[in-house]
């Protein structure tokens, strides 16, 4: 058992998660895809469930990319019914276990049914206190990127801000995600290691953890394991083992 070996002093603050291998495992049981994304619902909860019982405060789930939107019409459909239907069936337990939903991405971009459910949501749980569960929907990092450029440029010619003004500090405030700390792990599921547009800016220093897991196929010991491993890692920040040794003295 993974989660015995967890050191709960040391677990990251934020998980972020690009639940990959919907369409794979539905296709391997001969099922279309949309089988898949309602499978998934159950590594979902389970993997929710694991972050908050070890002390997690943040998790980000990948749920849909701006990219996704070129899909066919029916999967995607499909997918919005299923985050319509989650979302209500799902915000229950989300107010026993204390858990806040929070979203990032081109929100207003999401069918009105959709978006309409999902901000309820959001306004139902906010004052939940033990963590911060983030949908990126309708995300994707350039897009961020491009409109944090755009919005700082407007804000610039406005004469809000001055361009000597420009830091790493300032550039996080026009992100989506300004609101949360950068992740310190990012978990990758169905054996391919790419990053996918998500998060480019935030994971600079995250530590990267790949499985073959297919995500509807994701459970808690399988999101222990990916602790465990993050836990024995060095996280160094440019520095060297022997700086960090002498900090820690």
């Amino acid at each position: 058992m993974f989660k015995t070996e967890i050191d709960k002093n040391s677990v990251p603050n934020h998980v972020a998660v690009i639940m990959d291998g919907n369409g794979r495992w539905a296709k391997q049981k001969g099922k279309n895809r949309l089988f898949g994304h309602h499978n998934g619902v159950k590594a979902v909860r389970e993997t929710i469930e694991a972050a908050a019982e070890i002390g997690v405060k943040h998790v980000t789930l990948y749920a849909f990319s701006t990219e996704n939107w070129t899909r066919p019409v029916d999967e995607i459909n499909g997918l919005m019914e299923l985050l319509v239907f989650t979302i209500n069936k799902e915000i229950k337990t989300l107010m026993e276990n204390d858990i806040s939903l929070h979203a990032i991405g081109d929100l207003k971009s999401l069918p009105s049914a959709c978006y309409r459910e999902l901000m309820k949501a959001i306004e139902k749980t906010s004052s939940n206190k033990r963590m911060k569960l983030i949908l990126a929907l309708s995300y994707s990092s350039k897009w961020e990127i491009m409109n944090a450029v755009r919005a700082i440029s407007k804000d610039i010619e406005e004469k809000k801000i001055a361009s000597a003004a420009i830091n790493e500090e300032l550039f996080n405030s026009y992100l989506n995600t300004a609101p949360y700390p950068n992740p310190e792990l990012l978990i990758r599921t169905s054996g391919e290691h790419r990053i996918s547009n998500f998060l480019l800016w935030q994971i600079a220093y995250a530590e990267l953890y790949f499985t073959e897991k297919l995500w509807p196929d994701f459970r808690k010991e399988d999101f222990y394991e990916a602790i465990v491993d993050y836990q024995k890692r060095e996280r160094r920040f440019g520095k060297t083992s022997e700086q960090l040794t002498k900090m820690l003295q």
